[in-house]
């Protein structure tokens, strides 16, 4: 079986730790730990989120005063050369020597013409006073928004159109190796005015989103979206929560879910079942063999009551 695992945030940073590289590697180790038993038996293609690296990377940008900010797309690739680096290595300390691993930077096309330009949404960077975020706006041209009680850049995350080293990927895959690509939605490209030449955009794709393009271009079998809670749940966190087990796509579209959060997750799910007929998964990271094996996480058919080899409990 092919299977895509997206990594969120907390397989490199938990809630509340430091971004120090010493806290990012002991989470990928465990990552890694988690990952490699599914080797054994499966093509595996890895993805992550890059946000906090990505946030770390702008600030020390722009205190390069003489140089100026470093565009979003460099700092993008930055971001999926470093993290598929300590993947890449830690993963390779808990599989066979012979076991080929490799790190792809990869570029996602965007359309420019996508709505996301017109309303940018997507915090990166630094805070700001409102004074601040009106001078860096003068001039750069940045666009901010209140963000509690300051101000941060915000930019657009506009929709995966394409991943252009898809062929690449695939042959790595037909070898044998385990890949890591498409980290942190991908390096937003575009057609430079109309032509065929690329450019970098002055954007986020989002992580998931991407996720699930990877997975339906690489004819994956089964997409798992690896996050820190176990289940979706409706009203998540309140005293009438309820927990989704095996569920059909287009019964989870009933639900809403946080656009900051959860939303994506599913969005990415529900879209990858349909598109495909195939299975999503969305669980925590230390169940990954478990959601595999559909023993775990939330369960996404492509319709009702197909697939019964899944055994995910808590039917909805």
């Amino acid at each position: 079986m092919r299977i895509v695992i997206a990594l969120g945030g907390n397989a490199l940073l938990k809630r509340g730790e430091a971004m120090t590289a010493e806290a990012q590697r002991r989470n990928i180790r465990e990552a890694a730990v988690a990952i490699a038993p599914l080797a054994d038996e499966h093509e595996i293609i890895i993805t992550h989120g890059n946000g906090p690296q990505v946030g770390l990377l702008a600030l020390q940008s722009e205190c390069l005063k003489d140089s100026g900010s470093y565009p979003l797309d460099v700092i993008g690739a930055e971001s999926e050369g470093m993290i598929g680096y300590l993947i890449e290595q830690e993963l390779g300390n808990v599989l066979p020597e012979d076991k080929p691993i490799a790190t792809l930077l990869t570029m996602v096309a965007v359309d420019p013409d996508d709505p996301a330009f017109l309303n940018p949404a997507k915090f990166v960077g630094g805070i700001y006073s409102e004074s601040e975020a009106a001078g860096i706006q003068a001039d750069k041209g940045w666009t901010f928004k209140k963000d509690g009680d300051h101000f941060r850049r915000v930019v657009p995350s506009p929709a995966p159109l394409r991943i252009f080293e898809i062929k690449p990927i695939k042959w790595l895959i037909e070898k044998g190796a385990i890949v890591i690509c498409a980290g942190g939605g991908g390096i937003p490209t575009a057609f430079k005015d109309g032509k065929n030449c690329l450019a970098g955009v002055e954007a986020v794709i989002d992580k998931d989103l991407a996720a699930e393009l990877l997975a339906e271009e690489t004819d994956a079998d089964l997409l798992i979206l690896a996050t820190d809670v176990g289940n979706v749940c409706i009203n998540f966190r309140e005293s009438d929560e309820e927990r989704i087990g095996l569920i059909s796509a287009s019964e989870l579209k009933k639900y809403s879910f946080p656009a900051g959060s959860m939303g994506p997750k599913v969005e990415a799910a529900v879209k990858f079942a349909e598109n495909t007929g195939r299975i999503a998964a969305i669980g925590a990271l230390k169940d990954i063999g478990r959601i595999a094996n559909g023993e775990a996480g939330t369960v996404v058919l492509p319709s009702s009551g197909c697939l019964p080899e899944f055994s995910a409990k808590e039917e909805v």
